[in-house]
């Protein structure tokens, strides 16, 4: 204790926390971002620019300066480095689609009391309906903040050297790994194992990508789809071990282990949380998400991946921290 009274502003940002989510949900619908890029640095500039009100324009620039991502200089407003880097529309890895999708889902909150009560999901849990609309939207959200991931793993594996390898990406969503991963090899096919629906949104991204015609697309739920056997050189599995439990992961892991070519790489991307629990701040944050999505599903530790695959037979894991919220998890 340094006899430093405590006040209460933190705990007002806290209780107030949802207008967060709010102002740069709604700042993502209007493009301010953008429109702040291409130089509109001040509220009427942003008005016009955005087909919105001056009134509405001014309040957007105040609560996106009250959160760290628009700040004043010299009489107007620009991006702070931030926003500038991962809210401006047009890159890959811009999160302006994810942020206008959690705002949707901010009055699926008011169920978390009662998911905490009785320790899951009240109704049919999101993440394990196969034709929930929730998917559509989630699937291309999440691309941009897997890009950068994915990027990294290709580095990571050498991919652009590996020659004719064969991948398999499981619960692989809008596709985004077999995009990056195919333009970089232009040897290696991929197969996409998914459900139909979802499967069919990555066939029109990867078409646009120009990769298409070297994936194959699986239909199946992946409990229970045959892998294959020492079928391919990678397998990746991107933002789905957090929605299953510990003994579903471990079955999962062993039949990918069966998968995999001798000398043969399983890729996780994941929310790890570090084995005190102690951090990192979102995969803490996400635990409540499964608890109020998922059955069984949580924010798991190094240790437990680290156990649920050597259970699975792999004899060497590697854990790689990243500047995202995943951790990348190479397991052989």
């Amino acid at each position: 204790m340094n006899g430093v009274q405590p006040t209460s502003d933190r705990i007002m940002q806290l209780i107030n926390g949802y207008w967060a989510t709010g102002i740069l949900g709604t700042a993502a619908e209007y493009s301010v971002f953008t429109h702040l890029a291409d130089g509109a640095g001040t509220a009427g500039e942003l008005a016009v620019r955005a087909g919105i009100s001056p009134r509405g324009a001014q309040a957007m620039l105040d609560g996106l300066v009250s959160i760290g991502l628009v700040e004043p200089h010299e009489g107007r407003y620009r991006n702070t480095a931030e926003a500038a880097a991962y809210l401006v529309e047009g890159p890959p890895s811009s999160l302006t689609g994810f942020a206008k999708l959690k705002m949707g889902h901010m009055a699926v909150l008011a169920g978390l009391p009662e998911a905490v009560r009785v320790g899951g999901p009240v109704t049919e849990p999101a993440v394990e309906v196969a034709d929930n609309p929730h998917w559509a939207g989630l699937v291309q959200a999440l691309a941009a903040q897997s890009a950068p991931v994915a990027e990294i793993a290709a580095d990571t594996l050498k991919l652009a050297e590996a020659g004719g390898i064969s991948i398999l990406d499981i619960g692989g969503g809008s596709g985004v790994y077999s995009a990056i991963w195919l333009d970089r090899n232009p040897d290696a096919r991929s197969t996409q194992l998914d459900w139909a629906p979802i499967n069919a949104i990555a066939g029109r991204l990867l078409t646009e990508r120009g990769v298409a015609d070297r994936v194959t697309f699986a239909e199946g739920d992946l409990h229970s789809a045959d892998f294959g056997e020492s079928a391919h050189d990678i397998v990746t599995l991107a933002n789905i071990a957090h929605q299953e439990g510990p003994d579903d992961n471990v079955a999962i892991f062993a039949r990918i282990r069966n998968a995999l070519k001798p000398g043969g790489t399983l890729v996780i991307s994941e929310y790890v949380v570090d084995d005190d629990r102690g951090g990192p701040p979102f995969p803490l944050t996400f635990a409540a998400e499964m608890l109020l999505k998922s059955r069984h599903g949580n924010s798991w530790s190094r240790a437990d991946y680290h156990e649920w695959l050597v259970k699975a037979g792999f004899e060497e894991v590697m854990f790689q921290r990243i500047p995202s919220p995943s951790t990348l998890i190479f397991a052989r």
